[in-house]
């Protein structure tokens, strides 16, 4: 081995030791668990709205920056916002680190699990992004899903990366499916530590709430191929979108209803995560 190649490979050691011992620190760990408060209120909100839409008590179908300007207007909502954007910024990190050393000091995950936490990662650091975006600047304002894939259109084999990005989120719709109909979600919680009556909670919400998010990200995932199959931008959605076209449809008022109820369920069943969870 070279001189070049042995200095490498001691750098790159002492960067994986300091990563894992940033994992194990309290730091870490309070970071995470802010992370999962920060998730159960970003969905709280979006399924809340839809549900009140959904029952004809005013409300209204957003996505996650709509959720975030919810908060911000609230009374001490500059102050929540920015406790928001720590937390989303902790979970980002930590699905980060995980990303790239997998779980505890082994290392364990699956290439398909870590590939996730990547996917998971960069979408929760946006959500912060966005977030200080709205503290820094009131008028600042996200693209929306159409916008993004027809800037997407203009590069260079745009159109296959958004049937690229169609497939991707439709195997994490598949994923969150299997995930929550065969109970996967327990193996990464304390559930030992749970008391019986929190277990079974645990258990339902899991189950109701990933079945929902498999729901809304699968439709998404639909009209992007859609989009990129007929290269039109306008035809992309983003999660708003997914939860319109519930409501538009047949039955919709029951569909989106029962979508948002299941989204609430997420949100709480984040909140026992955020206790419960093996960081």
């Amino acid at each position: 081995m070279s001189t070049v190649q042995r200095d490498t490979s001691i750098s790159v050691r002492r960067a994986q030791s300091a990563g894992e011992g940033f994992v194990n620190s309290r730091l870490f760990a309070i970071l995470s668990r802010a992370g999962f408060v920060a998730r159960a209120l970003v969905y709280g909100i979006i399924g809340l709205l839809a549900f009140d839409l959904a029952i004809g008590q005013g409300g209204k179908i957003t996505n996650q920056q709509g959720a975030l300007r919810s908060v911000e207007q609230h009374p001490f909502g500059h102050f929540l916002l920015t406790l928001l954007a720590v937390g989303l910024g902790g979970y980002a990190l930590w699905r980060l680190f995980r990303a790239a050393l997998g779980h505890g000091r082994e290392g364990t995950d699956r290439g398909i699990e870590r590939l996730g936490a990547l996917g998971s990662g960069i979408a929760y650091a946006a959500m912060c992004v966005v977030a200080v975006q709205i503290l820094t600047g009131p008028g600042t304002s996200g693209k929306g899903a159409k916008k993004t894939a027809g800037d997407v259109f203009s590069w260079p084999a745009g159109r296959w990366l958004v049937a690229i990005a169609g497939v991707v989120l439709a195997g994490v719709a598949c994923y969150q499916l299997i995930r929550g109909l065969r109970k996967k979600f327990l193996d990464d919680s304390k559930t030992d530590q749970m008391p019986q009556p929190v277990y079974n909670a645990f258990t339902v919400l899991g189950t109701i709430g990933h079945v929902a998010r498999a729901v809304v990200f699968g439709l998404v995932a639909v009209f992007l191929i859609k989009a990129a199959y007929d290269y039109k931008a306008n035809e992309a959605i983003g999660l708003d979108g997914a939860l319109g076209k519930l409501y538009d449809g047949a039955y919709g008022a029951w569909l989106l209803g029962a979508v948002a109820a299941g989204l609430i369920a997420f949100a709480c069943f984040s909140l026992v995560e955020a206790r419960y969870r093996k960081i």
